[in-house]
């Protein structure tokens, strides 16, 4: 988190690349570190309190038999390696996390669990803010699931929210805002807001191909 500079920050909000060599989204390590804290205040918690342990056994469908050796840092850096998401798609997942700790309040997000909902709510996200997708069976394949076990999280996920995963600007931008105080104690520095960027990208892209399908009848 140190070496996450403000300019750096800000560069990446107005001119984050969707190309195939884009770098790594500053949004990812700010994600993971709050994660990470979120983590480690848990396994306090269920260390001194039995009753902090979830009971409710729809919500255990995220728990894995065997805990993953692989950082939060590491897990999103995969699955950002493999798909491309775009830093906003990161955002609503967060978003979405907030939502579901906030729906179900006797559920922690734990070693055995985080992955799981991890890859879980990035591809639900990722479905809501992209135009184009994976199938769920490369989602699988990128966090380390079979084709079944990410079809059975993602319908259990869709259930357990009641369908509700429209994220307006305003939401948004109070997430953006939430993760930026991440980096800095004081806030002032801004993640990649990209949502309204994406659109421009898309609408650039739908005139780009108005215009080739113009000369190529023109060519005919």
């Amino acid at each position: 988190m140190a070496n996450i500079s403000p300019r750096k920050l800000r560069d990446d909000l107005y001119c984050y690349s969707y190309q195939q060599d884009s770098s790594l989204p500053l949004v990812i390590s700010v994600l993971a570190s709050l994660i990470e804290r979120n983590l480690a205040r848990n396994e306090r918690i269920a260390k001194n309190c039995t009753w902090a342990l979830s009971k409710n056994v729809r919500t255990r469908v995220f728990d894995c038999h065997e805990t993953p050796d692989m950082t939060i840092q590491s897990y999103l850096e995969r699955i950002f390696r493999y798909t491309r998401a775009g830093p906003s798609v990161y955002v609503v997942a967060y978003v979405y996390i907030d939502r579901f700790c906030q729906l179900y309040p006797e559920f922690r997000i734990s070693p055995r669990n985080v992955h799981r909902l991890l890859i879980t709510t990035i591809m639900v996200a990722s479905k809501y803010v992209e135009d184009m997708n994976y199938r769920n069976s490369y989602f699988a394949r990128v966090g380390g699931l079979t084709t079944n076990e990410m079809n059975k999280l993602e319908m259990e996920f869709l259930f357990m929210m009641g369908f509700k995963f429209h994220v307006n600007v305003s939401v948004f931008e109070s997430y953006c805002r939430h993760l930026e105080r991440e980096v800095s104690i004081g806030g002032g520095y801004e993640i990649e807001r990209t949502l309204r960027c994406a659109e421009e990208i898309k609408s650039k892209q739908i005139e780009e191909r108005s215009c080739c399908s113009q000369i190529t009848r023109v060519l005919l």
